[in-house]
């Protein structure tokens, strides 16, 4: 009995370390900051869609676009500059809040709750190519506003339309 008192301590400690290695992955990943530029795209360390607003105020192409873009398809029901409506939720702190794979989803086949709190309906954009092929870009727009890295209003200042978002344009649009 008392061999096995000494290895108490030691399996606590070593079950305390392993939880605390465990916990790190579980930590908050950093959904914001660009550290990578592919042709005027910006992603984060996760590969995922970013902004990129120089000290200047100078936006990415990308959010410019999603501004435009936003609102063309998206501010009539979740309101000016993602801040929501009363007809349907503020967008602005999804693109902070969830997955960018599960935003991509609920944009592409829509999602339906219904419940005795809540009756909401997103449609599906999936065929909707104004849409779709900006898909990028309002989401960057949206979590650029809800980092509060934007204000409100369109952007004054923004980088040019480089080379490679100008094909994937054409390319999803189907021009030549």
């Amino acid at each position: 009995m008392t061999r096995s008192r000494p290895a108490v301590p030691m399996i606590l400690a070593f079950l305390t370390f392993m939880a605390s290695a465990a916990g790190a992955d579980d930590a908050p990943k950093d959904n914001i900051t660009a550290v990578r530029d592919e042709n005027g795209r910006y992603y984060t360390a996760d590969d995922v869609p970013t902004f990129k607003i120089a000290e200047d105020g100078t936006v990415d192409w990308l959010t410019y676009s999603g501004f435009r873009r936003y609102h063309s398809e998206c501010h009539v029901c979740h309101g000016p500059e993602g801040e929501g409506s009363s007809y349907a939720p503020a967008l602005k702190t999804s693109a902070i809040n969830m997955d960018y794979y599960d935003f991509v989803d609920v944009v592409t086949n829509g999602r339906k709750k219904v419940n005795a709190a809540e009756n909401s309906v997103m449609p599906a954009f999936g065929e909707n190519v104004n849409v779709m092929c900006y898909l990028d870009d309002i989401y960057v727009y949206l979590k650029a506003r809800g980092a509060d890295a934007l204000p409100r209003g369109r952007p004054a200042k923004k980088e040019a339309k480089s080379d490679a978002i100008k094909e994937a344009e054409t390319a999803c649009l189907g021009h030549e």
